[in-house]
């Protein structure tokens, strides 16, 4: 009977990361979905944040790195403007994969969608080390893994 449940354990964790949604597998076969809240240097829309059917191509270090990993993914981007309540909404359904809006690391969102590790570090006018993150959608652990990878592999300068 002990044999039964560490091969259980032992099986069950073969399936680590798991991605219950299959986000990964969505974005492979299609696109990137991405959430932008303008806060310059890490994302800006050029011409101001596009009204609903309007098209637009934001800019700044995350849309850069966003962008890089969607290439090593073979998948489009759709950029989606908004607040970043908004946009924690639509991650929050699954309407998103990830949100971008210069988020720090201590981001109140953290009870609300899955953190990435911290992939830049900068200071503020007091000398005091500010870790940045992007948000995922929770329990989608795969696709954290792979772009927690990617992310980490990547120099970033603001």
């Amino acid at each position: 009977m002990a044999l039964v449940g560490v091969l259980s354990v032992g099986l069950s964790a073969c399936a680590f990361p798991y991605d219950p949604e299959h986000t990964l597998e969505k974005v492979r076969s299609d696109a990137l979905r991405v959430g932008v809240s303008e806060n310059p240097p890490w994302t800006a829309w050029p011409d101001g944040a596009p009204v609903p059917g309007e098209e637009s191509e934001p800019s700044g270090v995350e849309i850069d790195l966003l962008t890089g990993f969607a290439q090593t993914l073979d998948a489009d981007v759709v950029w989606v403007a908004g607040s970043e309540t908004d946009l924690m909404a639509q991650l929050d359904e699954g309407e998103l994969d990830v949100v971008v809006a210069g988020l720090e690391s201590t981001t109140a969102w953290s009870s609300h969608a899955a953190i990435t590790t911290s992939y830049a570090a900068t200071r503020d006018d007091a000398g005091a080390e500010i870790r940045h993150v992007m948000a995922t959608r929770a329990g989608e652990n795969d696709f954290l893994v792979a772009l927690e990878t990617y992310l980490l592999d990547q120099e970033v300068a603001p």
